[in-house]
């Protein structure tokens, strides 16, 4: 299975969102919070080339944010991309 990697700030309720449906499927999921560490902001934007968060990884393929991730929801192939 793929992990899941989220680029995260305390604050965001996007980020929330996004580790609120991971978890209601059963997803785990790393989480990288870019506001405590600087350096991990910059690993953030040069993986995804966004400032934003969350920044939604599933093995090396980036996801995007909380939209994208819903919409692979709904779709049907969020759970196909973690085999």
């Amino acid at each position: 299975m793929n992990t899941v990697t989220l680029y995260t700030t305390d604050t965001c309720p996007y980020c929330r969102n996004a580790k609120a449906l991971l978890a209601s499927k059963g997803i785990a999921t790393r989480e990288i919070n870019v506001q405590s560490d600087p350096g991990k902001f910059q690993e953030m934007l040069t993986r995804s080339g966004r400032r934003s968060v969350p920044q939604i990884f599933i093995g090396d393929t980036h996801v995007g944010g909380f939209d994208d991730l819903a919409k692979l929801d709904r779709q049907g192939a969020l759970l196909s991309m973690l085999a």
